[in-house]
């Protein structure tokens, strides 16, 4: 793929991303205001943007099966922590959770660490329950829950699939090294999320 397909492709998807707002215009207000309020949590903090981002990382710089399973897994288990939130349910360490996903997630991709599938999934899984959580528990008592996990679901897939074309093109049409640059990168805004 080249630069100019490569790019335009990521304009594409997030403009594909925007359009659902658009649709939603004329929808009962809490229908329309739930999905608003879902779509644009993850991208209203480093913590989550980091961390979604970084998920796609990981899953391109392991290529294989990773690629696809890595993110999947991350959705499917982040929307199970975020029905634990909108339900009240209690989840300790909700914060620090978040934190140490951006931080982890950061260093596996600066040091290049290849872990098995199953492995890989588990812990992006484990991360997943927290950002969730903080997606659920954050939810607008007027929004509609499902068009809120709706707008978070679509707006965390469009985050790991940035990361995904990202680190596919840097390694082919670039060097393999500045995903492991942008790796650093996610781990120094783990650790200014901590420190902060």
């Amino acid at each position: 793929m080249s630069k100019p397909v490569c790019l335009r492709s990521v304009l594409l998807m997030v403009a594909g991303a925007l359009l659902p707002s658009f649709a939603y215009a004329h929808v009962g207000a809490g229908e329309a205001s739930g999905f608003m309020h879902g779509l644009t949590h993850p991208i209203s903090g480093l913590d989550h943007i980091c961390a979604m981002v970084a998920v796609g990382l990981w899953a391109a710089q392991m290529g294989g099966k990773s690629v696809w399973a890595v993110p999947l897994t991350f959705v499917s288990v982040m929307v199970m922590g975020g029905t634990l939130g909108m339900i009240g349910i209690s989840l300790p360490f909700t914060e620090q959770g978040i934190i140490l996903s951006v931080l982890m997630l950061g260093v596996l991709i600066a040091a290049s660490i290849r872990l098995p599938l199953l492995l890989s999934s588990v812990m992006v899984g484990l991360f997943a329950v927290f950002h969730g959580y903080a997606h659920g528990a954050e939810m607008p008592e007027s929004a509609s829950a499902m068009t809120y996990a709706l707008g978070f679901i679509l707006s965390t897939a469009t985050l790991h699939t940035m990361g995904i074309m990202f680190g596919l093109g840097m390694q082919k049409l670039v060097h393999k090294q500045v995903v492991r640059w942008a790796g650093a990168s996610v781990a120094l805004c783990g650790v200014y999320l901590a420190v902060s």
